[in-house]
């Protein structure tokens, strides 16, 4: 009866505001007002944009009884009770469940047979050094890369589950997860059989699903992260969005960049009313995380005076010709990849303007990888779009809605039947001899060998060996590691296409000399001194 009595409070507020031709001088006022009190002006409301704030608040109160006044203001409790009953069906929790379980078993497999590549590795041994050096073989220290803290989380969980299977699972969790927050979304303005529609096309999102199953990357956290953050911003939770807020912040700095974007767009639409004020919180504190990497953190960890990922944006003459005749045509496959399988709903909430800068950032990008779905960069837009998405489809007329959903949930499956990003052909397949071979081969080594080989060892070895590392990209640099694992029983392996020919030189010219051999399988030994 409470929440019933602040929505007709709510109501007639808002009508008392329109109907009133003076206060309608004050419509900054009238927005302010009513955005205190959770509520949006009647659609065919029209409100000036200029008066006395003063006047049009008096105004506004004395037309209605203080009670309502008071019904009014309890409807944000009313808000944060309905937000938390929203996410009481059991449907979104259990399709995270599933959709966490059968990612991990994918993701289980494709370990297996050895098909993760290096960022799998680089992310083992950053987590694996958390609370030590937070460092791996490829990059050094992670801090020159990213702002990342949310690794120290992972670190924690690899000290109680000493498994490179605890990035698996994590990543398939952190992907499940976004689920229930798009749930949360559409079903406080739209009924059950709507949000659950909603819920089941983002679980078959093809460029969700392909991040998930991707290598892990701290970019898997963000989707959820931020459809969280944004949940609980539109539900009026001040606490729980500064919660994940907080959480989003520690996943990438890029995530910093995109908050404090959507915080001031957020301050500026809702400026003068307690949310408003928590978005330019947010903004502010987003600016001050980017400040605190960028002129502090980053230059003390960084053994080059070149970030490394600028790399992407530095635009030579050979890629404007290639923007030319082909980039703009692989972005706008880009474009028809990501949002076919939502029907380009997104497009349809003002929302959507939060995945601009996100989106920008992979398609400014010279790199095609950047906006290939089945990558981690995805990570960085598909949280922002697939709540567009959410606010596209809440409060729209049911049948309308329920056939666009239906839609949205073939195309998904077409897509994934036509352009999977989880590339199941290449990726999934039973165990076959060289894997176990390979298996044996990396217990050859002596403990935390400083050894350097291919992805399909790296990536296993990642673990429990910090000093594992890659072998060289480019034939002119010389391996310093003391030992050189080498598996041609993987002949598409990118290391052994891109070095192969060069170590062979090694081998000849007696840099390095065979220990041991089991059929492809090679063990080198450094000549000399080692690192």
């Amino acid at each position: 009866m409470p929440c019933i009595a602040a929505e007709k409070a709510r109501l007639s507020i808002s009508l008392a505001l329109c109907d009133d031709r003076a206060f309608r001088q004050g419509g900054t006022v009238a927005v302010r007002l009513l955005a205190r009190i959770g509520h949006e002006l009647p659609p065919n409301c029209t409100v000036g944009t200029k008066g006395r704030e003063s006047r049009g608040r008096e105004r506004a109160l004395s037309m209605l009884p203080a009670t309502s006044i008071q019904d009014a203001r309890s409807s944000e409790r009313c808000d944060a009770a309905k937000s938390r009953a929203s996410l009481g069906d059991w449907f979104p929790w259990s399709l995270t469940l599933a959709y966490a379980l059968v990612l991990s078993v994918l993701g289980a497999i494709r370990y297996s047979v050895h098909r993760n590549f290096v960022d799998f590795g680089i992310f083992m041994q950053t987590s694996a050094s958390a609370f030590g050096c937070f460092c791996n073989q490829i990059e050094g220290s992670h801090w020159a890369f990213h702002f990342s803290p949310i690794l120290y989380a992972v670190g924690a969980v690899l000290r109680f589950w000493h498994s490179p299977l605890v990035l698996v699972v994590v990543q398939a969790i952190a992907g499940g997860l976004t689920l229930p927050a798009v749930y949360g979304l559409v079903a406080r303005h739209s009924d059950r059989t709507i949000a659950r529609l909603a819920t089941a096309v983002v679980a078959l999102y093809p460029a969700l699903l392909g991040l998930t199953f991707n290598d892990f990357h701290e970019n898997g956290f963000a989707p959820a992260a931020v459809a969280w953050t944004l949940w609980a911003f539109d539900g009026g939770l001040i606490g729980a969005t500064c919660l994940f807020a907080a959480i989003t912040l520690c996943i990438k700095k890029d995530q910093g960049i995109f908050l404090a974007v959507a915080g001031a767009l957020g301050a500026w639409r809702l400026r003068g009313t307690p949310l408003g004020r928590l978005a330019g919180g947010i903004a502010l504190a987003s600016v001050a995380v980017l400040f605190v990497f960028f002129v502090i953190i980053q230059p003390h960890a960084a053994h080059s005076a070149t970030w490394s990922p600028v790399r992407f944006y530095a635009w030579g003459r050979s890629d404007f010709q290639r923007l030319i005749y082909r980039g703009i045509f692989t972005r706008l496959g880009f474009f028809v990849l990501a949002f076919t399988p939502l029907m380009f709903l997104p497009f349809r909430s003002k929302m959507m303007w939060l995945a601009v800068p996100a989106l920008a950032e992979v398609l400014v990008s010279r790199m095609s990888t950047t906006y290939t779905l089945g990558t981690h960069y995805a990570g960085a837009w598909i949280g922002y779009v697939v709540v567009a998405f959410a606010f596209a489809v809440r409060g729209r007329p049911h049948a309308t809605v329920k056939r666009l959903l239906y839609a949205c949930l073939v195309f998904c499956a077409i897509e994934l039947a036509v352009a999977d990003p989880l590339h199941p052909g290449m990726n999934l397949r039973y165990v076959q001899p060289r894997d176990t071979a390979l298996d044996r081969a990396l217990l050859w080594l002596p403990p935390h060998a400083s050894v350097a080989t291919q992805e399909e060892a790296y990536t296993h070895l990642a673990l429990t060996d910090p000093n594992a590392r890659l072998l060289p990209e480019r034939a002119g640099i010389v391996p310093d590691a003391c030992y050189v694992l080498i598996d041609r029983a993987y002949p598409a392996s990118v290391i052994l296409l891109e070095y192969g020919t060069a170590f062979h030189a090694l081998v000849k010219n007696g840099t390095y000399r065979l220990v041991r051999r089991d059929g492809k399988l090679a063990l080198y030994h450094r000549v000399g001194a080692c690192k």
